[in-house]
């Protein structure tokens, strides 16, 4: 399920409000604007100054890929390169440039073009892993801002309680106001370890996830290239590439096309090759 993080996440705060509710508190005592402003801004704040402003700018586009989840599409993508696999092997290499233009994936498109272009394949793979290894360090980079946010706001929260504690102790002489006072500072620390339990470290940790989906598919769509420029059996290349995917995923798997209908792919490799 794509949206899993955002409904892990609205989960999560649900929950806390829920035990709220249950406990006989107004889920409006837990609104503390002074705490808010330490946590949150605070958070933010020593983030900025611990990354770079292009990271800054690119952090709404991050939230939108840990909700939305992974877009990639494996079965798709072996169902191509198998089809380039058997084009190749009855028309040669040089027939795949009239393919280029209907692979949207740059990625693949690149491959397939050092094929095209005779580059050997030693290079071939020496430039595609690089491509991968230049992503796995954006991509760890990425998660790394929302773990640093992480560490910090549990920090901010205990900085904010202590702020208030202390101007609680300035008004010792007004013993009415203490106990709304003491609650009100401890809020700080609750949104410091909420925000980043409920918020920062699982966003982190998604983006951890979607990397090493996405490094697996860079890697699979690798091989895919390599063998095609080395004329292996289409049969033999789908069989290696359905290794990078979940066994329960390659279950009852079909191909739709516009003139045969439903066909199974075991099937259509085996006339290929």
């Amino acid at each position: 399920m794509k949206a899993i993080t955002a409904i892990g996440i609205g989960g999560a705060f649900a929950s806390l409000l829920l035990a709220v509710m249950m406990e006989g508190g107004n889920p409006a005592s837990l609104l503390n604007i002074p705490a808010f402003i330490i946590v949150i801004f605070g958070t933010g704040a020593a983030t900025a100054a611990s990354t770079s402003m292009e990271q800054l700018k690119a952090i709404p586009k991050l939230y939108k890929t840990a909700i939305k989840g992974s877009e990639l599409t494996p079965h798709a993508a072996v169902e191509e390169m198998v089809r380039f696999a058997e084009k190749a092997r009855r028309e040669g290499l040089l027939a795949l440039e009239k393919e280029l233009g209907t692979v949207e994936d740059p990625y693949t498109r690149k491959g397939l073009q050092l094929v095209i272009d005779g580059t050997d394949s030693e290079l071939v793979r020496a430039i595609l892993q690089s491509e991968i290894d230049g992503m796995s360090d954006r991509h760890g980079a990425n998660a790394h801002l929302f773990a640093t946010a992480g560490g910090f706001a549990p920090t901010l929260g205990i900085l904010g309680t202590v702020l208030s504690l202390v101007h609680v102790l300035e008004n010792l002489s007004s013993p009415a106001i203490l106990g709304h006072s003491i609650a009100g500072a401890f809020l700080a620390t609750l949104y410091g370890v909420g925000s980043a339990n409920l918020v920062f470290l699982p966003v982190s940790n998604k983006l951890k996830e979607l990397s090493s989906e996405e490094t697996l598919y860079r890697t699979m769509l690798l091989e895919a290239v390599l063998s095609i420029q080395a004329g292996d059996n289409p049969r033999m290349l789908f069989e290696k590439l359905e290794t990078f995917i979940s066994p329960d995923d390659r279950k009852g798997r079909t191909k739709t096309t516009a003139e045969d209908g439903p066909v199974v792919t075991e099937a259509l490799v085996e006339e290929a090759a």
